[in-house]
């Protein structure tokens, strides 16, 4: 209904007779006979008009308006908070659980596990293992090479990507590079497995798979790896891996021009001398090299 003034003025008879017809006009007529008639059967109280509008209209504004519940900011603190301080624990937690170690090029690090067993990681390796669940499982996982000094009497596995060895008061050395695996055991026995299969190595026994290709080697007879003595020695191995190894010892980048990188290599390099690791390797094979700042290039010096 429209003009609530004039119809508040009408219901206290307060309009004119001009104003009266006027309201009439705009409002229907049978709708104010109804009120007039309900009127005449009560008594009307006595109506402040610019209140009683007020009111008309906030009632009215109030019916259009969404409450909107507000934000307890004070709550809202509290629970962030609560979340902030499980977020950092559950982080702090976990990092202080899992230990981890690892070497960068031409470093090598000797570390100690909570059973007193020793680990010595050669360059550019990481070893990784649980601490806090260690008394339960003995799990160890490496990327690289690490030689192991297991304590007499106790036991635990090496993961690696591409197999696990599982072991129990031994010596051994394991290496785990792009397309090589290779587990030599020292002292004890070592069980390794590999796509599902298991064997059992002796001291003085090799486990070796290059390009995932199991492969049979010579017993050996030294009590310790190489690289410890600051040398790495191989034994048929192809060349690409030996170049792989010589740039994660000298922080190099070897590169070939028209060489057979398959081909095998038996021989040892220093790892105290760039210029004569590189001749230790290229002259058997009757390779050449030439350095520029730490770039390397390999190339058939016959070819030249």
């Amino acid at each position: 209904m429209k003009n609530e003034k004039d119809i508040l003025k009408w219901f206290n008879n307060e309009l004119s007779p001009k104003e009266i017809e006027d309201l009439k006009q705009t409002e229907n007529l049978e709708t104010l006979d109804k009120i007039a008639h309900y009127a005449s059967q009560m008594q009307a109280p006595q109506v402040d008009v610019q209140k009683a509008l007020e009111e008309f209209k906030t009632r009215k504004l109030n019916k259009k308006e969404t409450k909107v519940r507000s934000l307890n900011l004070s709550t809202f603190y509290k629970v962030a908070a609560v979340l902030v301080v499980m977020l950092t624990s559950s982080y702090f937690l976990f990092f202080n659980t899992v230990k981890s170690f690892e070497t960068e090029i031409a470093q090598t690090e000797t570390l100690l596990l909570p059973d007193n067993s020793e680990v010595i990681l050669n360059a550019q390796s990481k070893l990784t293992y649980n601490k806090k669940n260690w008394k339960n499982k003995r799990d160890l996982n490496l990327d690289g090479e690490a030689f192991f000094k297991v304590s007499k009497g106790q036991k635990f596995s090496v993961i690696t990507d591409a197999g696990v060895v599982h072991v129990l008061g031994t010596q051994f050395n394991v290496k785990e590079r792009d397309n090589y695996f290779e587990v030599h055991c020292y002292e004890g026995l070592v069980s390794v497995t590999f796509n599902n299969e298991t064997i059992k190595l002796p001291p003085g026994k090799t486990f070796r798979v290059i390009n995932n290709s199991v492969e049979i080697n010579d017993d050996f007879s030294s009590n310790s790896p190489s690289w410890m003595q600051k040398e790495s020695s191989f034994a048929k191995v192809p060349l690409v891996q030996v170049i792989d190894e010589l740039q994660r010892q000298y922080d190099i980048k070897i590169s070939t021009e028209n060489i057979d990188t398959t081909q095998l290599f038996t021989g040892t390099f220093t790892h105290s001398d760039k210029n004569i690791a590189l001749q230790s390797v290229t002259i058997p094979l009757k390779l050449s090299y030439k350095i520029d700042g730490k770039k390397v290039v390999f190339y058939n010096y016959e070819g030249q």
